[in-house]
């Protein structure tokens, strides 16, 4: 059985001018590989293929290996976004689609997003960021192992989804995000706990309260530059933030929240005073 964006070893039934046909014993009509990946090969021989759907249309067989496969994950750059939905790059001629339906967040040109492949109902190769199901458990990471992963799904009451390593199941506590994050945020965290169903429990990387002492001493530079009195405070907009310190909403409350236990500010919803 064929089976599309998927590896398979298959033999080759009759050879032509175009290229080696290949299929499973009995078989009649072959797929289709391109003579300049075919060179070298006999009747009968057997060869590891992928199979998918070339540009126009054709179901074809190629020896080149693609940067993902059905059930697979990878991160992948888009290279295109229109109304139906983000072209992605995947190794082959043609772009990989990602569904407008199956998309988290925004995905933009040249930014990676993190995926796997599923065939469609018209037998189309396409991508999903729905990767939940596909992700693993039993790592071999321990508490206080230090990690790398990719944001994949954020829940306002729950916590913030990372895929370990691109592959295993991460969650990180609400309470302990202590960034604001985004779909498609590459960050290092390190293990809280190891649960018994083998998936992991995180927190940030060591050096978060590091980034809230630097954030707080460049609030308290900036109150200096405005002569005491910053003029924007807690219901400030998150671009004038930004723009005027360069940080988050959520960094800048944490700061001025640190230092408000410290008695180095008075905060307001307009403003925050020196003292």
């Amino acid at each position: 059985m064929i089976r599309y964006g998927e590896y398979q070893t298959l033999k080759v039934l009759y050879i032509k001018e175009m290229g080696a046909f290949l299929g499973e014993e009995g078989q009649e009509r072959g797929i289709l590989l391109p003579a300049v990946q075919a060179q070298g090969l006999n009747e009968g021989d057997e060869v590891s293929v992928f199979i998918y759907k070339d540009s126009e249309d054709r179901v074809i067989a190629t020896t080149k290996k693609p940067l993902l496969s059905v059930g697979g994950l990878a991160n992948l750059t888009v290279k295109e976004t229109t109304p139906i939905g983000a072209f992605l790059d995947w190794g082959m001629e043609k772009d990989l689609l990602l569904p407008f339906k199956e998309q988290k967040g925004k995905p933009v040109k040249g930014e990676k997003v993190l995926v796997t492949m599923y065939v469609d109902r018209s037998e189309r190769l396409c991508a999903t960021m729905n990767i939940y199901r596909h992700l693993k458990t039993g790592s071999t990471y321990e508490k206080g192992d230090e990690v790398k992963g990719t944001v994949y799904g954020i829940n306002r009451q729950v916590g913030v989804f990372v895929a370990v390593d691109d592959k295993y199941f991460g969650m990180l506590p609400i309470q302990k995000a202590f960034r604001d994050y985004r779909i498609g945020d590459a960050g290092t965290f390190y293990v809280n706990e190891v649960r018994e169903d083998g998936k992991l429990n995180l927190a940030e990387g060591r050096n978060a309260h590091i980034q809230m002492m630097d954030d707080s001493e460049r609030l308290l530079d900036a109150i200096d530059e405005f002569g005491g009195v910053l003029p924007f405070g807690e219901k400030a907009d998150p671009a004038v933030i930004a723009r005027e310190l360069g940080m988050s909403k959520a960094a800048f409350k944490r700061a001025v929240g640190h230092l408000y236990k410290q008695g180095l500010v008075v905060p307001g919803p307009d403003e925050i005073r020196g003292k």
